[in-house]
């Protein structure tokens, strides 16, 4: 097989500026690959960071992503949500559309072990939540609520709506989503969930999960916190300090602040899940139409550099997981 067409990729030429860039294409070997893009998905909180240059060069290591290239701060090719069908490749892959940790690019040549067919009842455009629904899945490996639970979720993006999401259809766990923006209450409403204001939502929680990826939110987390009881911290600050009170009660309630990050399997199940099973589950998961809600007025490949630029920026607050449409 000669060498495919030249793609083209999103690259971070600098921090705040991105760009589409010609991409080579190796010829596909034997177990690879040849996919072309149908979608991809922006991950709202990790690549503004990085578009930002908000990565800490402690972290630049073990914040690359799978088929990444260049380093942060730039130039880099950086993204995990791609979505796409199989053009060249194993005769039960052909023809398939498959999930990918891949950056923004419009054809890419993988190892066939790198892609997942969807499952069926999966829609391609839903399918790029997957990354940010096997972080929620991590999450709550890592929380661990048990049944009957009052679980407060604060941030009601993307991430953290599909955290309560999921802790919802524990059976007898109540859930509330809590988000400084009024209009995320119908976001919770039509994802099954209750919904509160900050200074709405309801106290002695047993378990909290924070998503908002500021310290007001933490703050708020802490708070709304019942005795004993595990507040989770899944937002991710890059090189932002963030102020933690842990004056007040912290220490009266006996409170426990943990981290989780899907870089690792949780430890509760590490022994017999690997990446590809838990990924798998993930993609499992999103035959719910419900889960449309989360994915706004997609928007062009061609304007992905001035739409990372307005997210980045702090533009249209409203968007959760934006989705880029390649062209055929």
């Amino acid at each position: 097989m000669k060498a495919p067409a030249p793609a083209r990729a999103c690259w971070l030429a600098e921090p705040g500026r991105a760009e589409l860039r010609d991409e080579p294409l190796a010829t596909p070997g034997d177990g690879d690959v040849l996919v072309r893009a149908l979608h991809s998905g922006i991950s709202r909180g990790t690549e503004t960071l990085v578009f930002r240059g908000e990565v800490p060069a402690s972290e630049h290591r073990r914040m690359r992503a799978p088929f990444q290239q260049g380093e942060f701060p730039g130039p880099v090719k950086y993204g995990y949500a791609s979505v796409g069908v199989v053009e060249a490749g194993p005769a039960a892959l052909l023809g398939r559309v498959v999930f990918c940790l891949h950056p923004h690019q419009t054809r890419y040549v993988v190892p066939a072990d790198a892609v997942h067919p969807l499952p069926n009842g999966v829609p391609p455009a839903r399918a790029v939540l997957a990354a940010n629904l096997e972080t929620a899945v991590n999450a709550l490996w890592d929380a661990a609520p048990r049944i009957g639970d009052r679980i407060a979720v604060v941030g009601g993006g993307t991430l953290g709506a599909l955290v309560a999401w999921l802790a919802a259809r524990m059976p007898g766990c109540a859930v509330q989503l809590v988000d400084v923006q009024p209009a995320r209450r119908a976001l919770a409403e039509r994802l099954g969930l209750g919904f509160a204001l900050p200074d709405e939502a309801w106290g002695d929680a047993d378990l909290v999960v924070h998503a908002s990826g500021r310290g007001e939110g933490l703050a708020t987390a802490l708070r709304l916190a019942g005795f004993e009881a595990t507040v989770l911290e899944l937002s991710w600050y890059g090189t932002r300090p963030v102020a933690v009170p842990l004056g007040e009660a912290f220490h009266a309630r006996r409170l426990r602040l943990q981290s989780s990050q899907v870089g690792h399997v949780a430890a509760a199940q590490r022994g017999r899940w690997d990446f590809r099973r838990r990924l798998a589950l993930a993609l499992s998961l999103l035959t719910d139409p419900a889960l449309d809600a989360l994915l706004g007025e997609p928007a062009p490949f061609d304007a992905l550099p001035a739409v990372l630029a307005r997210l980045a920026a702090g533009d249209e607050p409203d968007v959760l997981c934006q989705r880029i449409d390649y062209p055929p």
